[in-house]
Parts: C-alpha cells; structure tokens; sequence
C-alpha cells in the first residue's frame, strides 16, 4: 500500500513538473520570443518603407486580364506547389519575387493600431520565422486571381493570433513599391490542411477561370494548435498608386470609416 501511495506520489510530482517547464515554454515562446520576433519584423517593415519610399514607380500587376496561378498543394505553412489545375487561364502573372524576398508589407487595422508585417517571398517555416509568406504560385497584390498568404497563429511574434476576429468588410491592405492593393474580407471558414481549394484562381472553384482579384490569408486552427487552417477571403476593392499617397481611410478604424 506504502509502495503504491509512493508511485502516486512520485507521478503527481513528476505531472506537475511536466507542467511547469510546459508553461514556461509557452510564455518563453509567446512572451519572450515574441517580443524579439516583433522587434525585427517592425525594422523589416521600416526598412521596406524607406525602400518604397526611395523607389521609382513600376507598373501594378495587370487587373485587366485572368491569371494562370497554380495551387499549392496544401494551406499549411511547409506547403509546396503542384501544377495549375486551370489550364484554360491564357494570360501570365507578372515575375515572382527572389525567394525570401520581402517585398511588400501587409497591413490589417482589426489585428491591432498600427499592425503591419513584412511579406516574405516563400511559405517555407524558415520564411514564416520572419513574418508573413506569400505562396510563390499564386497572383501578386492587385492582380486578378488569388493572393496567398500564410502566417503562424502562436510563435515568431504571434503575427495571426487574432485572424478569427477579423469580419466582413474589414480592410486588408498590401503596399508594395508600386502601388497599395486596398482588399475587403468577405468571409472566413476552416479547412483540412489539405484543401488546396481555398488557393486557387478562383477560390474553392477548380477548373475556374479568374476574372476578380481575390486575397485568401491562411492561418493555423485551433490558436494553440495546426489540426486545421483558418482561412479568411477578401476581395479587391481598388488599388492606390504610391505617387497618390496611402489610403488612410482603409487604414483607420476596423471597417475602413476612418
């Protein structure tokens, strides 16, 4: 009985212990490590801006024509890519960014003032290490098709912890050095890991020729785990050029009023 009650014993404390270093993991990882993953996520975004601002006006991706952008083959952050399942678009996107590139910088008012992440060319998890991945087979910012864009939920700054509060009409917006791609959320769901759908051309519609321009941003699901990917859709609403200045109106409130 002695020897039994010891056991107990020595599992309760061991359970405990276990939950400690648990614990302190996390605020390690989202506290500490946050923090310093913030630090040089904003610098990358000052930087980006002082590259803009310095940079000769190129042209927008074309929003006249469909885009031919083949579909990653899952929504998840190590996601590679697989031939395009649309082969009836004609038209091409414009050239890629360099791999690991940052190349834009992404802005969502709903996650917070003054929210902005670099985007980085890639979706591999050293390139989610840095900010937000762009899925190298998918439309550039203002292009007709779908823009792709990946982040972590918990770790390396916590980027898209809060992805599940963003609602209908709240404005996403993409600078690059040509122009700010002003898109508005339409809609979210959850998905498999699997459903490549949600990044095609025209979203969750294979065999579909593009004709709009979509955003889809892809997050994991739960907020502490990855069994599923939260997905938000947002749709073009207009795009800016650089030389007209931002557009504060999107880049105000939650909804864009301001």
């Amino acid at each position: 009985m002695r020897a039994a009650r010891a056991v107990v014993g020595v599992v309760g404390e061991l359970a405990i212990t276990a939950g400690a270093v648990l614990l302190l993991f996390v605020v390690w990882q989202l506290g500490i490590v946050g923090i310093t993953a913030n630090r040089a996520q904003a610098a990358t975004v000052d930087s980006l801006e002082r590259q803009f601002a310095g940079s000769q006006p190129t042209p927008s991706p074309t929003t006249s024509s469909a885009a031919t952008t083949p579909a990653p083959t899952a929504t998840g952050h190590n996601a590679t890519s697989a031939p395009s399942p649309n082969p009836t678009s004609t038209a091409t996107t414009p050239p890629q960014p360099p791999s690991g590139d940052a190349f834009a910088i992404v802005r969502i008012p709903r996650l917070g003032a003054g929210w902005a992440k670099p985007v980085y060319q890639g979706v591999g998890a050293n390139v989610l290490a840095e900010g937000i991945g762009h899925y190298p087979d998918t439309q550039l910012p203002g292009g007709v098709g779908n823009v792709g864009l990946a982040g972590h939920r918990a770790g390396h700054g916590n980027p898209l912890i809060d992805i599940d509060t963003i609602r209908p009409g709240d404005a996403i917006v993409v600078e690059t050095s040509a122009a700010y791609s002003v898109y508005r959320a339409v809609r979210s769901e959850i998905v498999p890991p699997t459903d490549v759908k949600v990044l095609l051309p025209v979203p969750e519609q294979p065999g579909g020729v593009a004709t709009e321009a979509w955003l889809t941003l892809t997050s994991c699901e739960p907020k502490y785990g990855s069994t599923n990917r939260f997905i938000v859709f947002a749709k073009l609403e207009r795009t800016v050029p650089r030389d007209q200045g931002p557009p504060t109106d999107a880049l105000g409130r939650p909804g864009g009023n301001g």
